[in-house]
């Protein structure tokens, strides 16, 4: 994206930095993009994604070293450390005076962290979404769909991705994508009779990221039948089945097993009746 343009605050008291985690990371300040090349040292990049990461807390100098460089003394971590803040505020706050308090990473006595209330992340709007269209049911399925749907345009891909093998920013990682998966499948059942086409595209983008998401099997195989093809149908049940015995060694659950029955109900009664004609 060249701006965030989904669900974004805009206009007058709008939080003046925008920071896309989902499916590559960008910083915009007052709407102007943050070019990659700023950050210029890799701590700096490393130091604020950390703050991102870890949103809604306070941690003292030592714990961020501790997390962020544990192979480093305490002399060289406590010099790192001024470095990357430094560098962060420079990029951050290029205009602002020596000896003036930080904007967006504030400092509470010995403690650092994130201003939020300065800074809007895409992955807080991608669950403000997915709340509330999980308020909104049952009573508004209508309303819930066009939440839904608007977290998954959000996650346009799995959280600091360039962070994978960082120990710090996987947890948030993977609360993310199971939250994600969880929400596709969710969306994908309450598409399967209205857009039962874009149910089973919901569903095998789930079965691309985790092809042992056993939900979202019996999903797709509903949205199938919705479009009445059977063979599918069957076929999505037998890959359910391998994937399964090859991921953990299961077979499915009894409802994905009584679904595919009811299927094979439906198939013998449509042929029985075809033979009679």
């Amino acid at each position: 994206m060249s701006e965030l343009d989904i669900e974004k605050p805009g206009g007058e008291g709008a939080p003046a930095l925008r920071v896309q985690t989902l499916g590559g990371f960008c910083v915009w300040r007052d709407g102007v993009e943050i070019a990659p090349t700023a950050w210029g040292r890799e701590k700096a990049l490393h130091l604020f994604q950390f703050f991102v990461t870890v949103r809604g807390q306070y941690l003292h100098k030592e714990q961020i070293i501790d997390r962020l460089w544990p192979d480093l003394d305490l002399e060289r971590g406590d010099r790192d450390f001024k470095v990357a803040l430094n560098a962060v505020s420079s990029v951050l706050e290029p205009a602002r005076r020596p000896r003036t308090e930080l904007r967006f990473v504030q400092r509470r006595e010995l403690a650092y962290g994130l201003n939020t209330a300065e800074t809007w992340i895409d992955a807080d709007a991608f669950e403000a979404a997915v709340a509330a269209g999980n308020r909104a049911l049952p009573g508004d399925v209508a309303a819930a769909i066009a939440h839904y749907r608007t977290a998954i345009d959000l996650y346009a891909g799995d959280y600091l991705l360039e962070r994978r093998y960082e120990d710090w920013s996987s947890a948030e990682r993977e609360r993310l994508q199971v939250l994600a998966l969880g929400t596709m499948t969710t969306l994908a059942d309450l598409l399967v009779n209205r857009s039962p086409l874009e149910s089973v595209r919901l569903a095998q983008r789930v079965l691309a990221t985790d092809p042992a998401w056993e939900a979202a099997y019996r999903t797709q195989m509903r949205a199938y039948m919705a479009q009445g093809n059977r063979p599918l149908a069957l076929r999505t049940y037998q890959q359910c089945v391998e994937a399964l015995d090859e991921e953990f060694r299961v077979e499915p659950l009894p409802e994905t097993h009584e679904l595919y029955e009811e299927i094979q109900r439906q198939n013998a009664t449509r042929s029985g009746h075809a033979s009679h004609r």
